[in-house]
């Protein structure tokens, strides 16, 4: 009996002890200062980690297995580089570009400027000097040395590269040009010719070594002939086109400050007018005639037989036509 008694207060005292800590545990988990001991948990870093899976990066950005690279992938090689083939189609297509405007210049006037381009470039190797000696107009050595070659490089040379150079080169393309295709190749061949021959005589008399100047020169008088009265823009005024060689000369005289620069351009007008005078003027005088008509063959070498074919069948064409009064549309 004593031991059922004794049993019964030890269980007591037991379940009384477990009440006890059970309520000292809710006191503390209820209390704020109260921190759980750590323990161990695998999260979803810890997996990542484990598997070797994306992470965040220090820099804030995480990486992404689906990252738009297709346009880096166009130009690009898998190590990175650029491919050879793609710089290669960009130069090709820039190449070729400039060879198809190259080609499509009209061809007396991009073989001018050919010469013009390979003269320079001459000089630049030569010097000063030396391209002086070789390249300028010398009529001694024309006649008697029989350096024929003098009066054409004397037409082709427009000095060093600078932005004079550039300017008077853009002055030839423009107005030749315009002549080219106002008269055709075959006659603007022969403008060419006759302006080398008419200059190369007035710079000898005059001294002048080169004449490439006066050449652009008596292209834009004959260009300014054929409208005389339309009006054009010449820097800010609206001026009449026949006053733009004079304009020329004015503006090369008051940035030389010399009166000596007017020189190229008063032979250029002078040579200019020559050839105008017997090519639009003279022929329609009584009994003048057309005497700078270019010749049949020079014309089939340069334009094809085709084209003076077709020219001709339309100028036949034209002169044969019978002229009446016409039809109203839609009797």
């Amino acid at each position: 009996m004593k031991l059922k008694q004794s049993s019964a207060i030890v269980a007591l005292c037991a379940a009384s002890s477990c009440i006890r800590v059970a309520n000292a545990k809710l006191s503390l988990i209820h209390d704020s200062s109260y921190q759980p001991r750590p323990s161990f948990s695998i999260t979803r870093n810890v997996v990542f980690d484990l598997r070797g899976g994306a992470s965040k990066k220090r820099g804030g950005r995480t990486a992404s297995l689906y990252s738009n690279s297709s346009d880096k992938k166009a130009t690009k090689t898998a190590t990175g580089k650029k491919k050879v083939q793609a710089h290669k189609e960009e130069k090709n297509s820039a190449v070729s570009d400039t060879f198809s405007k190259y080609k499509a210049i009209l061809p007396v006037t991009r073989a001018y400027i050919t010469m013009v381009g390979a003269v320079t470039l001459l000089g630049l190797v030569l010097g000063d000097e030396l391209s002086q000696g070789l390249l300028a107009l010398d009529p001694i050595r024309v006649m008697y040395g029989l350096e024929l070659w003098r009066p054409f490089t004397a037409a082709c040379f427009l000095g060093p590269p600078s932005i004079g150079w550039l300017m008077n080169a853009y002055y030839l393309f423009e107005y030749g040009s315009s002549l080219e295709r106002a008269f055709g190749t075959a006659q603007h061949l022969v403008f060419i010719l006759l302006q080398v021959a008419f200059l190369s005589l007035f710079s000898a008399f005059f001294g002048q070594p080169f004449f490439a100047q006066s050449v652009i020169t008596s292209m834009l008088h004959v260009l300014s002939r054929s409208m005389p009265n339309q009006q054009v823009k010449w820097l800010i005024f609206t001026v009449p086109y026949w006053t733009l060689p004079y304009g020329l000369m004015a503006s090369d005289v008051l940035q030389a400050g010399n009166a000596a620069a007017a020189l190229p351009h008063v032979l250029g007008i002078l040579s200019g007018h020559l050839y105008y005078f017997h090519k639009k003027v003279w022929p329609r005088m009584d009994g003048g005639e057309d005497w700078l008509v270019p010749p049949a063959f020079l014309t089939r070498i340069v334009e094809g037989g085709d084209r003076s074919k077709a020219k001709d069948s339309i100028s036949i064409a034209l002169k044969t036509r019978k002229k009446g009064k016409g039809k109203k549309l839609g009797s």
